[in-house]
């Protein structure tokens, strides 16, 4: 089975915005991403992988219901061994001491550099679980 990505975002274009920047890896079978919109359905995704080689999560902290930064250690409780990465547009110092404290490996700030998480991303399939 593909190494699975979970990206969790409320906002509807995102899936369509990382089909598109990950379309040639997608299309080789490098990995597979799943998307979730809330905190509740990411939660349900990452039991349902339990079997499945998940190597990432990323999830935006501003959302509805429940933040990513609540999300975070929910997340890390089930699968501590996926690293999480914590996206938002609001990148204070604040914000990202709160996501380190939490479990995350790091925080990118909106618009994503796509050129770092693709870095970021080849680490994670070089890496053997």
């Amino acid at each position: 089975m593909n190494p699975l990505i979970l990206v969790v975002d409320d906002e509807p274009d995102v899936e369509l915005l990382f089909r598109q920047q990950f379309r040639r890896d997608l299309r080789a079978g490098r990995f597979v991403m799943d998307f979730a919109p809330s905190g509740d359905r990411a939660l349900e995704r990452i039991a349902d992988a339990a079997g499945i080689s998940l190597i990432l999560i990323l999830s935006d902290i501003n959302m509805p219901g429940m933040t990513g930064l609540e999300l975070l250690p929910r997340a890390k409780a089930v699968r501590p061994d996926v690293p999480v990465i914590m996206i938002t547009a609001y990148g204070d110092a604040d914000t990202e001491r709160r996501a380190r404290a939490g479990g995350a490996e790091a925080l990118l700030s909106k618009p994503i550099d796509f050129a770092l998480l693709r870095a970021e991303i080849e680490r994670r399939l070089e890496t053997p679980a």
